[in-house]
Formats: structure tokens, C-alpha cells, sequence
């Protein structure tokens, strides 16, 4: 009798044991779920085991089944933010990505423009290696591969050259990217027919994969550039996102409105066509944007050998003063604005109309066009052009179709001058263009911040705060998220963002940067969606 005593006592106590060990990593309690698809806000519970949502209850969920309870009363909580632009060369050095994690983003999409890491495989192994702070993905660019087989040569590829571009591609696609990105208004990409382009889309077509491209034109040939990412995406059968698309130059303000109508008509005729955009009235590039692509080719020898030659200079400069005039220049040289100058780093922030008065000369796109020569000899730099109009922004937000990206490029306090989009794309929607000019819902916004973009990439587990989904996850105030970095001062994180989720595990936690790097590598698994 007393040795089943003892054995009902030891029952009893392994079972309480196992009624107090919590079924959950965390809990957060008492927020208002924003869950990423566009439906309507609500109260809920949110629980999180093993980097996973397990549970969203309407019916408060105990904590003590909890190892942590989150209190989320008077805040939202939403899917973390995917950015389908985002420049991550820096990811090497800043592993803990920052800049994008302090603004809510716990997946961005690498590789833009038509540039990516090559050899792919490779990076992304070393990525996985190092720990990363956010989720990453990457496209393979068509820049990349075409510099790698026929360096900055301005003209068609021979079969041999297109095989070779093709096998690369394929060998990405098969490696994880998630499609190709061109840059048709960059070297060696401008170089390229809409033949070859599509011929290599194809390839990343037959994968599943996605074309994002930055236009062949976004200023006077805009239109023309539309139409042809959407020819791309006709013929090679391909979902296409018109990245960071904008109406570049006064000429061309109000254009959108154009822009989005073929948009609507390529997809009535059933071309899958997206587009994204980031929430200001600036761009940012190379100061190399302002050249003749022409002057460009075959590097910075033969560029400089053409400014050595007075009939060749003379129409390279004509040409800068076309595009100062018409294009990024935005008519004022007070409109460019340099972000990075390897060579004098006092020019960062100042603008070419700076410049120009530092050097005693007028402002005239004349004297702009000489200053753009001399630091394109003297190794290049970046600027920002305040060449927007804020209707077209708002414009293309509202549009059904309209992702929201930041194309910023991971950033830390004290390197050089960036564009604020690096600290405060996301951060400025909600708090600005949802909160302030009342642009978009809550909800909406949301949306085009998570769910519609992974939708687009084919991320069933991300994106969507629903039972079974990848954690990933922002709680946030929206009566005080906002964006802080300007222009005059970009080196500045957001404010009104609690924590950030990252595969289940806080980096930002009550507000503080944990560097947990808790991100993965992601890849698209093989054959079509």
C-alpha cells in the first residue's frame, strides 16, 4: 500500500511538472493584428514556438504557458516587412543588418539592378555561414553575368557569349535565385537588345523565377522603357515588378498616370505585371547616370581616352547638359545632391551647385557638365537627384499593384551620406502616407509591405501572420512610427517600433537593437510556381 502511495505521489508531481513546463517560447498579448493580407484588423493573442506561429487566438491565451509574454495593448501587430529592393552588398561587414531591421524589415530581396554576387552559390553558402540579421534573398542580375562574359563591350552577344550568359543564368536559378533583375540604364546592361534580354528571362522563367527591372529610360523615354519590361515579360512568360518606378524630371511629371494605365492594360491582356516604390521624391545612382551610355563603353580608360579627344568630349558634354537639363539634373544642379565621394569626402551632402560655387564658377549646366567629367575621372560617385513630384509617388503607392521597397542600401551611422530610404522607407509609409495624408488604409499598407510581396516571390510561410507561418514579425505604434532620417541628416533610426521578430527570436526588443542575427538564406526551391 505505501509503495502505490509513493507512485501516485510521484505521478501527481511529473504531472504538475508538465502542466507548469510553457507550451510556448512567447507569447504576445492584447495587440491588434494587421495580418498582412488586407482584411480587417483585429484583437488577438499571438503564440510562438520554435521560430513558428503556432496560435492566433481571439481568446486571450494564459501566460503562464508562456516562457515570455510580450504586452502589445495600444500597439499593432503585423508580419515583419519584406523589401523587394534592397541593395545588401554591405552584408559582409554588416551582418547585423540595422538600418533595414530598425524599420521593421525581417526579409529583403538582393541582387537589383542587374547586380549580384557571382559566383552565387558560393555567397549565399558564406552568407548562411556568417548569421545574418535579417531573411535574404537574392535575384541574379543581368549586368552581372553579361560584364562577367563580355565585360562593358556595346554590342550584341555572339551565340557563344548568349550561351554562355544563359548557362549562368541557369546555374543561378538552380543555385536558389529567385529570378533575374536588370538594369538597362547601367553599364554594361544598356549595352543590351530586348532579344537578349528575353532570351536569358527564359531561362529564369523556366525556374519559376520572377524579372524585376530597373527601366531602360525613366525620364523622356519612360513610356518606351514600360513598354519594353512588359514586351519581357510577354515573350518570356515571365511575372515582371517595374522596380521603383517613378516619373523622372519635370517633362515627365504626371506621367504615371500613363505608365499605370498600361500597366492595368498588359495585365488585362495577361501579362503579369507589379510594380514597387519607395515613399520619396528622390533617386538615388551614380553620377555616371548623367553620361551618354555611348562614352561608357569598354570602362574607365576608353572613357577617359574619349575626353582626351576635343570632338568626343564635346559631345559628351553636350549630352550631360541634355540630361541636367532634361533628365536626373532636374534643370538646377542644386538637384544633385552627392552621397558618396571616395576621392573628398567633404562633397558629401553638398550638392553640384556647391561644388560649382566652391570652385568660384556659375551655375550653369555647362559648368555642371564639366564638374560631372572631372568626378567620373577621378573614380565616380553617387548622388542623390531630387527629380520627383510627390503626386506620382502617391500615385503609384495607391495603385492596386504597387509593392512597397525601399531600394536602399544597408547603411551605418557615420559612412558616407545616404539616402534616407536606407533608415525610414517603411517606418514613412505608416507613419506619413497612412497616418498623416491618409494615402492608404492601415491595412493596405501593411499589405503591400508583406503579404504582396511574398506573394510575389512564392514565400508561402512568410508574409501573412496566420498558424504554421515562419515568425516574423513588427509590433508598432501607429500613432507614433515615423520615420527620422532626412536628407540633410540620414544617419537616423525610427522611432514607434517595439520589437521586430525575427524567426521567432526579438531584434529589436522594447525598442532596442539586439543584433540576434537569427536571419536565413532563402532560395527558391526548383521548377515553376
Amino acid at each position: 500500500m505505501l509503495k502505490l502511495l509513493v507512485l501516485t505521489a510521484l505521478l501527481s508531481a511529473q504531472a504538475a511538472g508538465a502542466q507548469r513546463t510553457p507550451r510556448y517560447d512567447l507569447v504576445i498579448t492584447g495587440g491588434t493584428v494587421v495580418d498582412g493580407t488586407g482584411a480587417r484588423r483585429y484583437r488577438a493573442d499571438v503564440a510562438i514556438a520554435d521560430g513558428r506561429i503556432v496560435t492566433i487566438s481571439r481568446k486571450p491565451i494564459a501566460p503562464a504557458s508562456a516562457r515570455r509574454v510580450i504586452d502589445a495593448r495600444g500597439r499593432v501587430v503585423s508580419p515583419g516587412f519584406i523589401d523587394l529592393h534592397a541593395h545588401l552588398e554591405p552584408l559582409p561587414e554588416l551582418s547585423g543588418a540595422r538600418s533595414a531591421v530598425t524599420q521593421g524589415v525581417t526579409t529583403a530581396l538582393g541582387g537589383p539592378d542587374g547586380s549580384s554576387p557571382w559566383p552565387f552559390g558560393p555567397y549565399l553558402a558564406e552568407r548562411a555561414r556568417q548569421g545574418i540579421g535579417i531573411n535574404v534573398a537574392y535575384l541574379v542580375g543581368h549586368n552581372t553575368v553579361r560584364h562577367a562574359v563580355m565585360g562593358d563591350a556595346n554590342r550584341a552577344p555572339t551565340a557563344d557569349e548568349l550561351a554562355r550568359m544563359q548557362g549562368m543564368i541557369a546555374q543561378a536559378m538552380g543555385e536558389g535565385a529567385f529570378g533575374i533583375s536588370t538594369g538597362l540604364k547601367y553599364i554594361p546592361g544598356t549595352y543590351s537588345t530586348i532579344d537578349e534580354v528575353v532570351a536569358l528571362s527564359q531561362l529564369a522563367a523556366d525556374s519559376g523565377g520572377i524579372y524585376t527591372s530597373h527601366l531602360r529610360e525613366e525620364g523622356l523615354g519612360l513610356l518606351g522603357g514600360v513598354g519594353e519590361a512588359i514586351e519581357i515579360g510577354r515573350r518570356a512568360h515571365i511575372p515582371i515588378v517595374l522596380t521603383h518606378h517613378k516619373a523622372v524630371g519635370r517633362k515627365m511629371w504626371g506621367k504615371s498616370v500613363v505608365t499605370l494605365r498600361m500597366l492595368d492594360s498588359a495585365r488585362r491582356a495577361g501579362t503579369d505585371v507589379m510594380a514597387d516604390v519607395y515613399p520619396y521624391t528622390a533617386t538615388h545612382t551614380g553620377i555616371s547616370v548623367l553620361i551618354p551610355s555611348w562614352a561608357l563603353a569598354d570602362g574607365d580608360t576608353a572613357f577617359a581616352r574619349r575626353i582626351a579627344t576635343p570632338a568626343l568630349k564635346d559631345s559628351i558634354t553636350r549630352g550631360i547638359v541634355f540630361n541636367i537639363l532634361n533628365d536626373r539634373g532636374g534643370g538646377d544642379l542644386r538637384r544633385v545632391q552627392f552621397s558618396r565621394v571616395s576621392w573628398d569626402k567633404t562633397l558629401e551632402g553638398k550638392t553640384l551647385a556647391d561644388w560649382a560655387t566652391r570652385r568660384h564658377l556659375a551655375l550653369t549646366p555647362e559648368n555642371g557638365a564639366a564638374l560631372v567629367i572631372e568626378a567620373q575621372l577621378a573614380g565616380g560617385a553617387n548622388a542623390i537627384y531630387h527629380v520627383l513630384d510627390e503626386g506620382d509617388v502617391r500615385r503609384i503607392m495607391r495603385h492596386p499593384m504597387t509593392m512597397i521597397a525601399s531600394d536602399g542600401r544597408l547603411s551605418s551611422p557615420g559612412d558616407g551620406h545616404p539616402h534616407p530610404r536606407a533608415y525610414g522607407t517603411f517606418p514613412r509609409v505608416l507613419g506619413r502616407y497612412v497616418r498623416e495624408y491618409h494615402v492608404l488604409t492601415l491595412e493596405q499598407a501593411v499589405h503591400k509591405m508583406t503579404g504582396m510581396p511574398a506573394a510575389r516571390l512564392g514565400l508561402g510561410d512568410r508574409g501573412v501572420l496566420r498558424e504554421g507561418a515562419a515568425a516574423d514579425l513588427v509590433v508598432f505604434d501607429a500613432a507614433t512610427i515615423v520615420d527620422r532620417a532626412t536628407f540633410e541628416s540620414p544617419h537616423q533610426y525610427t522611432t514607434g517600433i517595439d520589437y521586430v521578430l525575427v524567426n521567432g527570436v526579438p531584434a529589436i526588443d522594447r525598442g532596442t537593437f539586439t543584433d540576434s542575427r537569427t536571419g536565413v538564406v532563402l532560395k527558391r526551391t526548383a521548377g515553376k510556381k
